[in-house]
């Protein structure tokens, strides 16, 4: 089935102007959502707005006005006219400002995803500027003005088309600097045991299809059982494994085994522990002990979790 245009403008390119028909990216039918009703009966419940200062009296819509809150509960109100007097003339134009390299754009401001396509007579100028962004490995970053409001998009090459990708201004973004974050360092041996880590489960590009909402399906599932008029199942929470050594932990990942909480102190002195095989630089293995102060052990063949171990992991 073919996508239904949600909007249609014109793309602004220097004297160039495109024609263009606006899609959403986002499939909003595979979500799975819920509506409230009355228990008693099972109608559908609808939306009221009240006054709590009238005695919780039912407001209808022509008794309301839009206000803007500029100190603890106090507001300056709004007719109609002023705020289509505030609001951007919806041109529906999507204006080039500048190109810029598309590693140069930090994901964080990345918000809604739409496609383009070209509108009637457009198709040679939309083919144009997709090519030129690829050939420049550039991305267009431009102004879009609908709906009342002055969007900052960005402009990207796919494979079959253009994708406009929505972006959040800056004051929108909160600086990471806010984030607290505690110091801590890491032993060289704890990093070479991360990046096996990495190159055990790396692959070389992604594929969105590997991956698929577990919860959603599980929710899925139980909605058929439950309109079948068969009860729902809940199964019991799976303990977690408690991580306390972060060598362990590395260690238990490459090995693919559950890690566990370190045994207490004197547990550890009346049976030590054997030292673990995980692999190393080169293809080889060389054991790792648990404490310090013990020899290696044989060397071991590498193993390897398989090149699907991405999907898995989910």
């Amino acid at each position: 089935m073919s996508a239904r245009p949600i909007a249609s403008g014109t793309v602004s390119f220097g004297l160039v102007s495109i024609p263009i028909k606006l899609y959403s990216a986002a499939n909003a039918s595979a979500g799975i959502s819920f509506n409230l009703l009355h228990a008693k009966c099972g109608s559908r419940l609808k939306q009221q707005y009240i006054c709590p200062k009238d005695n919780n009296e039912i407001v209808p819509r022509e008794d309301m006005v839009k206000g803007y809150e500029f100190a603890k509960d106090r507001y300056v109100t709004f007719k109609e006219e002023e705020l289509k007097a505030l609001e951007e003339q919806s041109t529906q134009t999507i204006e080039v400002v500048e190109f810029v390299p598309i590693e140069k754009v930090d994901p964080v401001y990345f918000d809604k995803t739409y496609y383009l396509g070209p509108d009637k007579g457009g198709a040679k100028a939309y083919k144009l500027l997709s090519e030129v962004m690829k050939a420049t490995g550039r991305v267009a970053l431009a102004k879009y003005a609908a709906r009342g409001k002055q969007y900052l998009v960005m402009l990207r090459p796919e494979a079959a088309g253009i994708a406009m990708q929505q972006l959040l201004y800056a004051d929108e973004v909160r600086p990471f600097s806010e984030v607290p974050i505690e110091q801590a360092e890491v032993a060289p041996k704890e990093l070479d045991l991360a990046k096996l880590l990495v190159e055990q489960r790396a692959t070389n590009k992604f594929e969105p299809e590997t991956y698929e909402d577990d919860v959603k399906k599980r929710i899925q599932a139980q909605l058929e059982r439950k309109i079948a008029g068969q009860e729902i199942q809940v199964a019991p929470a799976e303990p977690g494994a408690q991580i306390i050594d972060l060598m362990e932990a590395l260690k238990a990942s490459l090995s693919g085994k559950p890690a566990s909480a370190r045994a207490p102190a004197k547990a550890a002195e009346a049976k030590p522990s054997r030292p673990t095989l995980v692999p190393a630089a080169g293809g080889e293995a060389e054991a790792v002990a648990a404490a310090g102060g013990r020899k290696p052990a044989k060397r071991a063949p590498r193993r390897s979790n398989g090149p699907r171990s991405d999907a898995a992991r989910k």
